[in-house]
């Protein structure tokens, strides 16, 4: 009886545990869409709430835009430059001109620090620009 209780346990606590899907995702567009050379991308996040880049508060953060880029590990600061696009205004719409080709666009959340939260809070989809 013991055995199967702690059995039981184990499979409840690996569960709860289990990788969590991404917390972060594209409203638009969409993984593998064909958008023009101007588009217009719009980010969502669950379980968080969007502030500006400052606001420390436990349960905020802000989005990041990684243009052909890898998502940045969790504690690391966001770099800002060309591939990284911070939206610290709290803004969770933008336009984006890319050129002609395939590009990866992943969302990365971060605290008010610009301390990434993640994979858990990334997301990577892939667009044609034509």
């Amino acid at each position: 009886m013991k055995s199967l209780l702690a059995f039981t346990l184990f499979l409840s606590l690996a569960t709860a545990f289990a990788a969590a899907p991404s917390k972060v995702h594209f409203v638009k567009p969409h993984d593998k869409e064909v958008v023009p050379l101007t588009f217009q991308v719009e980010f969502a996040v669950e379980g968080m709430t969007v502030a500006k880049a400052g606001d420390m508060k436990p349960g905020t953060g802000h989005h990041h835009l990684i243009i052909d880029g890898k998502p940045v590990a969790k504690g690391l600061v966001v770099p800002k430059d060309e591939t990284h696009k911070h939206f610290g205004d709290g803004a969770t719409t933008a336009s984006v001109s890319l050129k002609p080709g395939m590009h990866t666009l992943t969302l990365q959340f971060a605290d008010g620090a610009h301390k990434s939260l993640g994979e858990d809070y990334s997301s990577t989809i892939s667009v044609e620009v034509k």
